[in-house]
């Protein structure tokens, strides 16, 4: 029997960010989901409303990172934001580290 994998491809660019309904059905979400994303600082909406909000590609890097730790580890989303943040600032010093040329 062949094993069938299906892929999801969403493109943006700065000039074509993601709406709010974009951004959830890319991480199989309901638009309440995104709100609570903004609401604990995981995304950054730009725009006054939800229906005017638009992401980036690095928001939905971490909505995706953030629906993964809620699958995989059951982890609330106060929780997946401290991690998010804590990924990015450890990635932040190593990049630090290797600039000195500290890195092994």
């Amino acid at each position: 029997m062949k094993s069938v994998t299906i892929t999801h491809t969403t493109v943006i660019c700065p000039t074509d960010p993601l709406t709010a309904e974009e951004l959830a059905r890319a991480c199989e979400a309901e638009i309440d989901w995104v709100a609570r994303l903004v609401e604990v600082g995981i995304v950054a909406a730009h725009g006054h409303h939800p229906a005017a909000w638009r992401f980036e590609s690095t928001d939905l890097r971490r909505a995706l990172d953030a629906r993964r730790l809620e699958r995989d580890f059951g982890a609330g989303l106060d929780a997946a934001a401290l991690i998010l943040d804590m990924e990015q600032e450890i990635r932040r010093l190593k990049g630090q580290l290797r600039a000195l040329g500290l890195s092994r």
